[in-house]
């Protein structure tokens, strides 16, 4: 079974930036897509980034398009959110995931498999 540890959230003013870690155990996420969620006032948790297992492919969500980068280390099974120009609004737990099919990468929560616990994400004024 894949086991997902996310790391690297924290406290911060706005405008800074944070890499969010996802390492992976039990598989090897080269044979996964991966993505980054966050929860939503009302709705399931949001897509904030993918990255297909392959790397060549990359989706984020529009409210963090042109700040937010997706990357993946296979070799150390990692998969990385780096966050710049933050702001309030983006405060909340970001939970790494996996999708085990071999669908296209999506922007559904439905889709994925595994779930890390989640990092913690503030961004003060």
């Amino acid at each position: 079974q894949v086991q997902l540890v996310e790391s690297g959230g924290g406290l911060v003013q706005a405008g800074v930036s944070l890499r969010l870690s996802c390492a992976a155990s039990g598989g090897t996420i080269s044979r996964y897509h991966m993505g980054w969620f966050r929860p939503a006032p009302g709705k399931e948790r949001e897509f904030v980034a993918g990255i297909s297992r392959t790397g060549s492919i990359t989706n984020f969500a529009d409210s963090v398009k042109g700040r937010f980068t997706i990357s993946r280390e296979d070799a150390k099974n990692t998969v990385y959110l780096q966050m710049n120009s933050l702001k309030p609004e983006d405060t909340a737990v970001y939970y790494c995931a996996a999708d085990l099919s071999f669908k296209a990468l999506t922007s559904s929560p439905r889709e994925y498999d595994y779930w890390g616990q989640g990092t913690q994400v503030t961004i003060s004024s």
